[in-house]
């Protein structure tokens, strides 16, 4: 993979750590020499996370929507800023730069990106690898209700495996890279295929 594209809050939250492990990723992002493709904004883990890649030489692009330019205040530092004119068309452009998709801690928006591209998957629309940094266990509730959902014959078996969670930056991209997605959509249960 050569450009990353990594979903995150536009605030920091409450748990230091949440700001340790975007430095994190960050760090282990550059040291491979894979860019990051990211909303833009330079507050909350957005802000740390480009912040970091800068520091350490790596290559970043931004995507960022005209009305949230100023209210999000886009990162100055980038060099490579995209201002589109929607929210729909940031999320177009932000995975047709990537080829792999990672969301660390966040609110509502990164939830919503995140199950867009795990949608695409599924559809078949995007064979990309789609990976949760999940910090201090911040994502343990949604992996449960994933589960929750498969049992409950909502999401079929084999969508399960369309999220790789893992808790260490370096471990989650090396299981990204290994990432072998179903053959065929994987919303088609077996038996139906």
């Amino acid at each position: 993979m050569r450009r990353i594209c990594v979903f995150c809050g536009s605030s920091p939250g409450r748990d230091p750590r949440h700001a340790e492990q975007a430095r994190a990723l960050a760090r282990e992002l550059v040291s491979r020499r894979i860019g990051v493709v990211f909303g833009g904004g330079s507050v909350g883990l957005m802000g740390v996370l480009a912040d970091e890649v800068l520091a350490g030489g790596g290559v970043v692009t931004g995507v960022i929507p005209h009305g949230l330019a100023a209210r999000e205040l886009a990162h100055r530092g980038v060099a490579d800023m995209r201002v589109v004119p929607t929210m729909h068309a940031r999320k177009a452009l932000m995975a047709e730069l990537a080829e792999g998709f990672v969301a660390l801690p966040g609110g509502m928006g990164t939830l919503e990106e995140l199950f867009e591209m795990v949608t695409w998957s599924q559809l078949g629309i995007h064979r990309k690898p789609v990976g949760v940094l999940n910090v201090a266990g911040y994502y343990d509730p949604l992996v449960a209700l994933i589960e929750h959902a498969v049992a409950g014959g909502f999401v079929p078996e084999k969508s399960r495996g369309l999220v790789v969670v893992d808790e260490e930056p370096a471990r989650l991209l090396d299981r990204m890279a290994a990432y072998e997605p179903p053959p065929g959509p994987a919303w088609i249960a077996p038996e139906e295929a």
